[in-house]
């Protein structure tokens, strides 16, 4: 009971604080420029709970899958079909005996829909100047964008830097220009220094290669000493050779994702891959070669479980990535699998934690960006794509796993919630700010018709991801009761 308790608070929070946040930034923004902002609701549907403070009514509706704001529109008639409601003015006493009800917040001195008073023209949305406008549109993206940094530089300086204490090679790829790196050193060899200092740990020989001053990175091994030209004319980056360094780590799952691969051919945490359709494997870089090699084709890993050996058919989604040596788009293999940490921290800065938390923000959204670009041209399937089951499920999983796993899921979501709301659909920010965009432009408001179509095709692209995402879910979700 305490951890259906635990994973259905880690599924409210994940989604709840999403939304919140996405619609808290447009609200704040609408407040800020003067637009009359009636209603802030998280969900849609009828109110499973209410309450009115100021001018707004606060909403929780009964269908958790979004929220919005409702604000004072000249097109309020077409929101309204979204999101309920209307700015229409409280009814008189005439027509309070003619049938009419008064709204349950009445005000004898409100504005629409609370009170007898019609929302003036100055406090509509699109009364306010174009930057105002798009403050109000793109402050919900923003605002999700921030909770992603903040969640992920908090967890930064509250974990700390993993420490990789080995200086055991466990891989290396050549690189164009620095051959002799990879003919050179081997699995198996210890790093002992890095231009002449000493290093203790794996985070040594990374920061000695990335700040090191000169043009020649010279690795020092207990055979023998490698020396790779950077920049010039070799054109060898500091990134590519500490790419191309794996460090020893031994091939034990941690985690897998739901529904992926590894999931399907029930991995489990703490299984250790031995072999890979009888080869042997000795590191997590020799697997992940291994499999990313191997895109589409099942493979047999044989994995050591509770002391016992147990043989299991993987077969790798095909994905596209870029090759982190040569920077070009290619298909790699990938299963879904987390490799098990070291288990050892060390303290970081305020200053460290604000600039990982920075780039992990940015590096996560290139990452959403680089799978809409593949969606599109159809390097990714669309049956990749997961909804509200797959979240929830993952949610989860994570309060299993501690509240450290429940907020890195929620900045991730985060990130993805301010990235997919930038797309082009009228329905969504994006889609708003380029008609917004197109009516100064054209220096007069699309005609209703337009609009009512455009909207229309938006609810219909909405609609339809819904449904393949579901049909996602629903699918995965069959699957998995079948296999209990």
């Amino acid at each position: 009971m305490l951890d259906v308790l635990r994973s259905f608070l880690a599924i409210v929070v994940v989604f709840g604080l999403v939304i919140f946040i996405h619609e808290l930034g447009h609200f704040l923004a609408a407040k800020a420029v003067g637009v009359y902002a009636p209603r802030f609701s998280i969900g849609f549907g009828p109110a499973l709970w209410s309450r009115k403070w100021g001018e707004t009514e606060y909403v929780l509706a009964a269908i958790p899958l979004g929220g919005y704001v409702r604000m004072a529109s000249r097109d309020d008639e077409a929101m309204a079909m979204i999101e309920g409601g209307g700015e229409q003015p409280a009814p008189a006493p005439e027509e309070l005996a003619a049938g009419r009800t008064r709204p349950r917040w009445y005000d004898p001195n409100g504005l629409a829909p609370f009170g007898p008073n019609p929302v003036p023209e100055h406090r509509w949305f699109e009364s306010k100047p174009l930057l105002a406008r798009l403050l109000i549109m793109i402050a919900g993206v923003t605002m999700n964008m921030v909770l992603g940094f903040v969640v992920l530089a908090g967890l930064a300086y509250y974990l700390g830097n993993p420490v990789i204490r080995t200086r055991v090679i466990g891989g290396v790829e050549p690189i164009p220009g620095a051959e002799g790196l990879a003919q050179r050193l081997a699995v198996g060899d210890t790093i002992l220094a890095v231009n002449g200092a000493p290093v203790a740990s794996w985070n040594d020989v990374l920061a000695a290669i990335d700040t090191m001053p000169g043009p020649t990175i010279a690795i020092r091994t207990q055979r023998t000493t490698v020396t790779v030209p950077v920049g010039g004319a070799s054109g060898v980056t500091r990134a590519q050779i500490e790419n191309a360094i794996a460090p020893y780590l031994p091939p034990v799952i941690d985690d897998v994702v739901p529904d992926s691969p590894a999931d399907r051919a029930r991995l489990q945490h703490g299984d250790s891959v031995v072999a890979v359709d009888g080869t042997p494997v000795q590191t997590w870089s020799q697997l992940v070669d291994r499999i990313e090699r191997s895109p589409g084709q099942t493979l047999t890993f044989t994995v050591m479980r509770k002391g016992a050996p147990v043989h299991l058919a993987v077969r790798p989604d095909s994905t596209p990535q870029p090759n982190p040596i040569t920077g070009k788009d290619e298909i790699v293999g990938k299963i879904g699998a987390q490799r098990a940490t070291m288990g050892e921290r060390e303290p970081i800065t305020l200053a460290q934690a604000i600039s990982g938390g920075w780039s992990a923000t940015w590096v996560n959204a290139g990452l959403v960006v680089h799978a809409v670009r593949d969606l599109v041209t159809g390097q990714l399937s669309v049956r990749k794509l997961n909804g509200p089951i797959a979240i929830g499920r993952a949610s989860a999983t994570a309060a299993r796993r501690g509240w450290e796993d429940v907020l890195y899921l929620i900045a991730l979501l985060s990130i993805n919630v301010a990235v997919f709301n930038l797309l082009p659909i009228p329905i969504l920010d994006g889609g708003q700010i380029v008609i917004n965009v197109a009516e100064t432009v054209k220096g007069s408001a699309l005609s209703v018709r337009t609009r009512e179509y455009l909207l229309r095709f938006g609810l219909a692209a909405i609609a339809l991801l819904f449904v393949i995402v579901m049909y996602n879910d629903i699918t995965s979700w069959v699957r998995n009761l079948l296999r209990l």
